[in-house]
């Protein structure tokens, strides 16, 4: 399998798909678009709607400051960084970790992101809040694009070997009491090195088995709905509106088991793994 859901692919994107893929990577600054804009491109006419309500969000440096004030606030599990022999001993080399570190660098930055617009999309569709809609600016924020981060390929979990193709399920199965969760990308990606996985999984497994980890991934989805509804209340739509009932309610479909599950989960355990392989 390329993708856990239906996703249109980077390489197979063509027309407005396309040059919405490549604004989000510009404005995001990675070398990726995430599957759940992938994931919302099959829909027909929802990337389009979702990216007009959230792309003036992003440019303006809001979704970034409410990502960075969640980020500050998780309830992270105090873990010790990996020691450097334990990395070589891995046989990881210098050039490996530094890639390791951007991967999770641009997942930090952009689920930390995902999580707070995705939930304030959610409110506004769900007329939980007023909907977003044009009233004025947030007065005096400067936007610098973020640097793009390189990344290496995303792996295909059917062209892994099976025992590293197993892991990336294993892993991906920490953190969720769902039967078939969204495979992380991440885990993907970071599928280069195995033995890194290896490694994250005698981090991440013991929080997963004491409570620790669901404690915090709720903290996490908790608080960034709080963020979200400062974001909800702050109009930033479309020109045309809300979208029609069928393709909201497909976009709802679309959206909540990224941000109930998937995205809460990996923004916790990005961070934790940040930390751990920061070094000492």
């Amino acid at each position: 399998m390329s993708d856990p859901v239906p996703a249109i692919t980077e390489s197979a994107a063509t027309g407005d798909i396309a040059e919405i893929f490549a604004d989000i990577r510009g404005v995001l600054g990675v070398d990726v678009v995430n599957l759940i804009w992938r994931h919302l491109a099959t829909i027909p006419g929802a990337l389009p709607w979702v990216w007009a309500a959230l792309r003036p969000l992003y440019v303006d440096g809001t979704i970034a400051a409410e990502a960075a004030a969640l980020h500050d606030d998780l309830d992270l599990p105090q873990l010790p960084p990996f020691p450097p022999e334990a990395l070589t001993a891995a046989g990881l080399l210098d050039d490996d970790i530094s890639t390791i570190r951007n991967v999770l660098a641009a997942y930090d930055r952009t689920n930390a992101m995902a999580i707070v617009a995705f939930s304030a999309l959610l409110l506004c569709l769900g007329d939980e809040l007023l909907p977003l809609s044009a009233v004025s600016p947030h007065g005096g924020t400067v936007f610098h694009e973020p640097p793009a981060i390189p990344l290496p390929s995303l792996l295909n979990i059917a062209d892994l070997p099976p025992a590293t193709a197993e892991l990336v399920l294993t892993l991906n199965r920490l953190g969720t009491r769902r039967t078939n969760p969204i495979l992380a990308s991440m885990y993907r990606h970071l599928a280069h090195w195995p033995t890194y996985l290896a490694l994250a999984w005698t981090m991440i497994a013991p929080l997963d088995a004491d409570g620790r980890l669901n404690h915090s991934i709720a903290d996490a989805a908790s608080k960034a709905r709080a963020r979200a509804a400062h974001l909800a209340v702050r109009p930033h739509a479309p020109s045309n509106g809300l979208p029609g009932p069928a393709i909201g309610t497909a976009i709802r479909a679309a959206v909540e088991p990224f941000t109930s599950d998937v995205i809460a989960r990996m923004v916790v355990i990005c961070a934790v793994l940040r930390v751990v392989s920061a070094g000492p």
